[in-house]
């Protein structure tokens, strides 16, 4: 599915929807170009799931952990991953086969170790449209 957003309030609209729906053990990969608004969604999501503290981009731990809403939510970013065997150090597989939900920045890094049936998101701009457009692509998903 695509979905059209013209800001960043309905990016982050986007990702509460998902967040309120989402289920144990669901694995988010979550894609786009430093710029796209990949930390907004991901604020979204974490509202959606009841979080209240703030939530940044782990960029420099890899990963960021919450434990305080609905479901526990992992926010990976691994932009920066040197080697998949960084991911085995951390223990990725208590994550992404928990009982919490698992959003990855950056996922095309480490597909050989992503189960079948992740969800995919893709954020792209289109300056053309506008300077705040966004089309966001979703498979994986049934609705929102």
């Amino acid at each position: 599915m695509i979905i059209e957003t013209k800001n960043a309030k309905e990016t982050f609209q986007l990702g509460k929807k998902i967040g309120e729906r989402a289920q144990p053990g669901q694995i988010y990969t979550l894609n786009g170009d430093l710029g796209v608004g990949k930390t907004v969604f991901t604020q979204g999501v974490a509202r959606g799931l009841e979080i209240r503290e703030p939530v940044n981009s782990p960029t420099f731990t890899i990963l960021q952990e919450y434990e305080g809403g609905r479901l526990p939510f992992y926010h990976f970013d691994v932009y920066r991953i040197g080697d998949i065997e960084e991911m085995e150090e951390i223990g990725y597989d208590d994550y992404f086969f928990g009982e919490g939900i698992c959003l990855i920045e950056w996922a095309q890094l480490i597909e050989e170790i992503l189960p079948e049936n992740v969800i995919s998101v893709t954020i792209e701009k289109d300056p053309a449209k506008d300077f705040d457009y966004r089309k966001i692509t979703i498979e994986g998903l049934e609705e929102i």
